[in-house]
């Protein structure tokens, strides 16, 4: 750790972001030290440069599917590990100086997924509104609140209009009232955590040759050891157009022999697979494992074979 024993991370900020709220709720975060980062980019290569310990950005929203800035940061450069994640509900309003009506906003600004996640508001409510880009729903509303940017509003977290002191135009504005955005806890590599039995475990795979079946190959490694796969994306690799990668939450710990199974058969076929961590799930929810892919099922196994290869 950095410092005298005091923990360090940086997040996707300014202070206010949904992202400082998943990093306080790590035991301890409260009192280390926050960086708050610009980018998600950036407050990952703090965590390779050594400059803090981990680095909690966002990976997944319930309504807008996965982060790509994060799936490609974490993807490439020297490798990281996720060690932990949180489920953070996600509530927004519009928020203006004070002063401003709803009649008199036409430029919002906001970040892109809290712009999709409010477009049935804003249509019904300021259609002809022009959306303004920003880094982070807090950096919308601090420079709002410092009169850049040239916007008459942003959407926010509840949190962040009241400590900037800004009006609040339109409350729980997001489309879906449930909206939920999960965030990894990112650190260098080192011990993984330990099983729970709510487990999931984030890999990146390589498609190292495009040809009819290769996705096919790739699900076969899961489906034929019963692993379930949670999510399952595909990102460009930047390196030309066509090249891709897949980026996979799949159920279970690298310790259950299913998935261990899992993860070398995609090796033989990916030498690339990157492995991003084993964590335990933050709904604690635990996988429905069939017997024939249990550890128990897999030691048998072993064991026959081996009682084969000695010629018992």
């Amino acid at each position: 750790m950095n410092g005298a024993d005091v923990p360090s991370y940086s997040y996707l900020g300014p202070e206010g972001t949904f992202t400082e709220a998943a990093l306080l709720k790590v035991p301890g975060a409260g009192h280390a030290r926050r960086v708050p980062a610009s980018t998600v980019g950036s407050a990952l290569d703090a965590v390779r440069s050594g400059a803090v310990d981990a680095a909690m950005v966002p990976i997944e929203n319930s309504v807008e599917g996965g982060v790509s800035a994060t799936l490609d940061s974490i993807a490439v450069g020297d490798p990281l590990r996720i060690v932990r994640e949180e489920l953070v509900p996600i509530t927004f309003v519009l928020a203006a100086r004070a002063g401003t009506a709803l009649a008199d906003v036409r430029r919002i600004a906001t970040h892109g997924h809290a712009w999709a996640q409010c477009r049935a508001w804003v249509d019904g409510h300021v259609r002809d509104a022009e959306y303004v880009p920003s880094s982070s729903t807090a950096a919308a509303a601090r420079d709002l609140a410092a009169g850049e940017g040239g916007f008459d509003a942003a959407i926010c977290s509840p949190l962040v209009a009241g400590r900037l002191g800004l009006a609040v135009l339109g409350e729980d504005i997001g489309d879906i009232s449930d909206a939920v955005t999960r965030f990894i806890l990112v650190g260098g590599p080192g011990a993984l955590p330990p099983r729970t039995g709510a487990d999931r475990t984030t890999l990146v795979i390589p498609l190292p040759v495009d040809h009819p079946g290769a996705l096919m190959q790739i699900l076969d490694q899961f489906a034929a050891r019963g692993v379930n796969l949670s999510r399952i994306e595909s990102r460009p690799t930047g390196q030309f157009l066509g090249d891709y990668f897949f980026s996979v939450d799949a159920d279970g710990h690298v310790e259950d022999a299913r998935v261990a199974d899992a993860l070398k058969g995609l090796h033989r076929i990916s030498p690339g697979l990157r492995f991003l961590g084993s964590y335990a799930r933050a709904d604690r929810r635990s996988p429905a494992v069939e017997r024939h892919t249990s550890d128990d099922a897999f030691t048998a196994a072993d064991e026959w074979l081996g009682t084969i290869l000695d010629g018992r």
